[in-house]
Protein backbone atom coordinates (compact mmCIF):
# COMPACT_ATOMS: atom_id res chain seq x y z
CA UNK A 1 0.00 0.00 0.00
CA UNK A 2 1.69 3.43 -0.79
CA UNK A 3 1.67 5.75 1.83
CA UNK A 4 -0.40 9.32 1.37
CA UNK A 5 0.82 11.94 3.34
CA UNK A 6 -1.34 15.21 4.82
CA UNK A 7 0.58 18.46 4.82
CA UNK A 8 -1.08 20.32 7.57
CA UNK A 9 -0.26 17.25 10.05
CA UNK A 10 3.07 17.03 9.16
CA UNK A 11 3.90 20.90 9.47
CA UNK A 12 2.33 20.44 13.12
CA UNK A 13 6.21 20.62 14.05
CA UNK A 14 7.00 22.61 11.41
CA UNK A 15 10.07 24.25 13.02
CA UNK A 16 11.17 21.09 14.80
CA UNK A 17 11.68 19.29 11.69
CA UNK A 18 12.90 22.23 9.61
CA UNK A 19 16.09 22.53 12.00
CA UNK A 20 17.80 19.51 10.59
CA UNK A 21 17.49 21.00 7.21
CA UNK A 22 18.87 23.89 8.49
CA UNK A 23 21.80 22.62 10.25
CA UNK A 24 22.20 19.77 7.50
CA UNK A 25 22.55 22.79 4.70
CA UNK A 26 24.72 24.76 6.86
CA UNK A 27 27.21 22.48 6.74
CA UNK A 28 27.10 22.31 2.46
CA UNK A 29 30.21 24.25 1.77
CA UNK A 30 30.05 27.14 -0.91
CA UNK A 31 30.56 26.19 -4.42
CA UNK A 32 28.65 26.37 -8.14
CA UNK A 33 25.55 24.73 -7.35
CA UNK A 34 23.63 25.64 -10.32
CA UNK A 35 20.92 23.25 -10.81
CA UNK A 36 19.88 21.92 -7.30
CA UNK A 37 17.25 18.63 -6.98
CA UNK A 38 15.56 18.76 -3.18
CA UNK A 39 14.53 14.82 -3.39
CA UNK A 40 11.66 14.17 -1.56
CA UNK A 41 10.54 17.97 -0.84
CA UNK A 42 7.47 17.09 1.28
CA UNK A 43 6.25 20.34 2.23
CA UNK A 44 8.90 22.74 1.12
CA UNK A 45 10.42 23.34 4.12
CA UNK A 46 13.72 22.31 3.17
CA UNK A 47 13.11 23.98 -0.72
CA UNK A 48 12.97 27.12 1.23
CA UNK A 49 15.94 27.50 2.65
CA UNK A 50 17.62 26.24 -0.78
CA UNK A 51 15.55 28.91 -2.60
CA UNK A 52 16.97 31.55 0.31
CA UNK A 53 20.87 30.26 0.38
CA UNK A 54 21.21 29.72 -3.47
CA UNK A 55 18.48 32.62 -5.05
CA UNK A 56 20.09 32.12 -8.80
CA UNK A 57 19.93 28.25 -8.82
CA UNK A 58 17.61 26.11 -10.63
CA UNK A 59 15.90 24.12 -7.56
CA UNK A 60 13.99 21.34 -8.83
CA UNK A 61 11.59 19.75 -5.79
CA UNK A 62 10.82 16.13 -6.08
CA UNK A 63 8.37 14.31 -4.39
CA UNK A 64 6.15 11.07 -4.85
CA UNK A 65 2.95 12.86 -3.12
CA UNK A 66 0.36 15.20 -5.08
CA UNK A 67 -0.85 16.29 -2.07
CA UNK A 68 2.43 17.89 -0.54
CA UNK A 69 3.64 18.57 -4.25
CA UNK A 70 -0.27 21.03 -4.54
CA UNK A 71 0.25 22.70 -1.33
CA UNK A 72 3.67 24.08 -2.63
CA UNK A 73 1.82 26.61 -4.48
CA UNK A 74 1.25 28.97 -1.68
CA UNK A 75 5.01 29.09 -0.80
CA UNK A 76 5.74 31.47 -4.04
CA UNK A 77 9.00 29.92 -4.28
CA UNK A 78 11.29 29.85 -7.06
CA UNK A 79 11.32 26.52 -7.85
CA UNK A 80 10.06 23.78 -10.33
CA UNK A 81 8.14 20.77 -8.73
CA UNK A 82 8.43 17.35 -10.02
CA UNK A 83 6.42 14.32 -9.06
CA UNK A 84 7.94 11.41 -8.84
CA UNK A 85 9.83 8.23 -6.48
CA UNK A 86 13.45 8.75 -5.38
CA UNK A 87 13.56 5.57 -5.73
CA UNK A 88 13.95 5.45 -9.63
CA UNK A 89 14.04 9.13 -10.28
CA UNK A 90 16.87 10.66 -12.50
CA UNK A 91 17.47 14.18 -13.56
CA UNK A 92 17.50 14.87 -17.07
CA UNK A 93 20.86 16.54 -16.63
CA UNK A 94 23.30 16.19 -13.77
CA UNK A 95 22.65 18.02 -10.71
CA UNK A 96 25.69 19.95 -8.87
CA UNK A 97 23.23 19.72 -5.40
CA UNK A 98 21.27 16.75 -4.83
CA UNK A 99 19.64 17.69 -1.40
CA UNK A 100 17.54 15.24 1.17
CA UNK A 101 15.79 15.93 4.51
CA UNK A 102 14.28 13.45 5.81
CA UNK A 103 13.35 11.37 3.11
CA UNK A 104 15.41 8.28 2.36
CA UNK A 105 14.65 6.63 5.14
CA UNK A 106 11.47 5.49 3.26
CA UNK A 107 13.61 3.83 0.86
CA UNK A 108 13.60 0.20 0.55
CA UNK A 109 17.46 0.59 0.20
CA UNK A 110 18.68 3.51 1.42
CA UNK A 111 22.10 2.89 1.19
CA UNK A 112 21.80 1.49 -2.83
CA UNK A 113 19.67 4.62 -3.12
CA UNK A 114 22.12 7.17 -2.03
CA UNK A 115 25.24 5.21 -3.93
CA UNK A 116 23.04 5.79 -7.62
CA UNK A 117 22.19 9.50 -6.75
CA UNK A 118 26.30 9.73 -5.87
CA UNK A 119 26.91 8.96 -9.88
CA UNK A 120 24.16 11.34 -10.55
CA UNK A 121 26.09 14.17 -9.85
CA UNK A 122 27.71 16.65 -11.91
CA UNK A 123 31.41 16.59 -11.43
CA UNK A 124 32.35 18.52 -8.47
CA UNK A 125 29.15 17.77 -7.87
CA UNK A 126 27.41 17.11 -4.13
CA UNK A 127 24.79 14.74 -2.10
CA UNK A 128 23.55 16.15 1.16
CA UNK A 129 20.60 14.02 2.98
CA UNK A 130 19.94 13.71 6.37
CA UNK A 131 17.81 10.55 8.11
CA UNK A 132 16.33 10.04 10.90
CA UNK A 133 18.21 7.17 13.51
CA UNK A 134 15.73 6.87 16.47
CA UNK A 135 14.57 3.37 14.87
CA UNK A 136 15.44 1.70 18.39
CA UNK A 137 14.02 4.38 20.58
CA UNK A 138 10.07 4.30 22.52
CA UNK A 139 8.61 6.55 19.34
CA UNK A 140 8.96 3.25 17.39
CA UNK A 141 9.51 0.35 19.48
CA UNK A 142 6.34 0.76 21.03
CA UNK A 143 4.35 1.88 17.95
CA UNK A 144 5.82 -1.89 16.71
CA UNK A 145 4.44 -3.36 20.30
CA UNK A 146 1.53 -1.90 18.87
CA UNK A 147 1.10 -3.00 15.53
CA UNK A 148 2.07 -6.68 16.85
CA UNK A 149 -0.22 -6.70 20.01
CA UNK A 150 -3.69 -6.05 18.68
CA UNK A 151 -6.04 -7.99 16.42
CA UNK A 152 -5.15 -6.01 13.09
CA UNK A 153 -1.32 -7.73 13.69
CA UNK A 154 -1.86 -9.70 10.50
CA UNK A 155 -3.63 -6.68 8.64
CA UNK A 156 -0.36 -4.64 9.24
CA UNK A 157 2.14 -7.14 8.20
CA UNK A 158 2.99 -5.87 5.05
CA UNK A 159 2.81 -2.26 6.32
CA UNK A 160 5.80 -0.39 6.49
CA UNK A 161 8.08 -0.93 9.77
CA UNK A 162 11.75 0.33 10.66
CA UNK A 163 14.62 -2.25 11.58
CA UNK A 164 16.57 -0.85 14.88
CA UNK A 165 19.40 -1.95 12.62
CA UNK A 166 18.75 1.01 9.72
CA UNK A 167 21.59 1.84 8.09
CA UNK A 168 24.39 3.88 10.22
CA UNK A 169 27.05 6.22 9.24
CA UNK A 170 29.75 3.60 8.65
CA UNK A 171 27.16 1.84 6.18
CA UNK A 172 26.73 5.11 3.66
CA UNK A 173 30.71 5.49 3.88
CA UNK A 174 31.56 1.94 3.02
CA UNK A 175 29.46 2.47 0.37
CA UNK A 176 30.29 5.52 -1.04
CA UNK A 177 34.12 5.67 -0.60
CA UNK A 178 35.20 3.46 -2.81
CA UNK A 179 33.50 5.91 -5.63
CA UNK A 180 35.90 8.38 -4.53
CA UNK A 181 33.83 10.66 -2.36
CA UNK A 182 34.62 13.25 -0.22
CA UNK A 183 32.99 12.64 3.59
CA UNK A 184 31.43 15.14 6.21
CA UNK A 185 29.23 12.44 7.99
CA UNK A 186 28.22 13.46 12.01
CA UNK A 187 25.19 12.45 14.23
CA UNK A 188 23.27 15.21 16.57
CA UNK A 189 20.38 14.13 18.89
CA UNK A 190 17.73 16.92 19.45
CA UNK A 191 16.14 17.44 22.10
CA UNK A 192 12.61 18.81 21.26
CA UNK A 193 10.76 20.12 24.08
CA UNK A 194 7.24 19.59 22.97
CA UNK A 195 3.39 20.68 24.53
CA UNK A 196 0.02 20.04 24.48
CA UNK A 197 -1.69 16.46 25.20
CA UNK A 198 0.01 13.33 23.47
CA UNK A 199 2.68 15.56 21.74
CA UNK A 200 4.78 12.45 20.60
CA UNK A 201 1.26 10.41 18.88
CA UNK A 202 0.61 13.70 17.33
CA UNK A 203 4.27 13.47 15.94
CA UNK A 204 4.19 9.93 15.01
CA UNK A 205 0.82 10.65 13.20
CA UNK A 206 2.33 12.91 10.61
CA UNK A 207 5.23 10.55 9.54
CA UNK A 208 5.61 6.72 11.57
CA UNK A 209 2.02 5.76 11.94
CA UNK A 210 0.35 6.66 8.44
CA UNK A 211 1.41 3.47 7.39
CA UNK A 212 -0.27 1.28 9.77
CA UNK A 213 -3.53 3.75 10.16
CA UNK A 214 -3.73 3.95 6.40
CA UNK A 215 -4.27 0.20 6.45
CA UNK A 216 -6.90 -0.18 9.16
CA UNK A 217 -10.51 1.37 8.96
CA UNK A 218 -13.30 2.79 10.82
CA UNK A 219 -13.15 1.13 14.82
CA UNK A 220 -9.70 -0.67 14.17
CA UNK A 221 -7.99 1.81 13.15
CA UNK A 222 -9.65 4.11 16.05
CA UNK A 223 -8.33 1.13 18.41
CA UNK A 224 -5.21 1.08 16.94
CA UNK A 225 -4.09 4.45 17.61
CA UNK A 226 -5.77 4.31 21.19
CA UNK A 227 -3.32 1.69 21.78
CA UNK A 228 -0.26 3.35 20.41
CA UNK A 229 -1.61 6.36 21.58
CA UNK A 230 -1.46 4.96 25.63
CA UNK A 231 1.47 3.37 24.69
CA UNK A 232 3.37 6.62 23.58
CA UNK A 233 2.35 8.22 26.43
CA UNK A 234 3.96 6.05 29.12
CA UNK A 235 6.80 5.95 27.47
CA UNK A 236 7.19 9.68 26.78
CA UNK A 237 5.48 11.25 30.24
CA UNK A 238 4.95 14.76 30.81
CA UNK A 239 7.39 17.00 33.27
CA UNK A 240 6.28 18.50 35.60
CA UNK A 241 5.15 21.56 34.19
CA UNK A 242 3.12 19.79 31.37
CA UNK A 243 5.57 19.38 28.58
CA UNK A 244 7.21 16.42 27.00
CA UNK A 245 10.97 15.44 26.22
CA UNK A 246 11.35 13.87 22.80
CA UNK A 247 14.81 13.00 22.24
CA UNK A 248 15.48 12.26 18.45
CA UNK A 249 18.97 11.64 17.12
CA UNK A 250 19.70 12.15 13.25
CA UNK A 251 22.38 11.16 10.66
CA UNK A 252 24.11 13.63 8.33
CA UNK A 253 25.86 12.22 4.88
CA UNK A 254 27.17 15.07 2.73
CA UNK A 255 29.30 13.20 -0.19
CA UNK A 256 31.03 15.02 -2.46
CA UNK A 257 32.24 13.93 -6.14
CA UNK A 258 35.97 15.06 -7.47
Amino acid sequence: MTTTWDHSLYHVFGTERTRPAADLLARVPFGRWERIVDLGCGGGNSTELLCSRFPKADILGVDSSEHMLAAMDGLKLNARWEQADFDTWSPESPPNLIFSNAAFQWSGDPVKLVTRLFALLAPGGGLAFQVPQNFDQPSHTQVRAAVEGGPWSEKLKSARQYDPGFAKGGDYARALMPLGAALDIWSTEYLHILSGADPVFRWMSGTGLRPFVQALEGEERAHFEAAARTRLAAAYPPERDGRTLFPFRRLFVIATRP
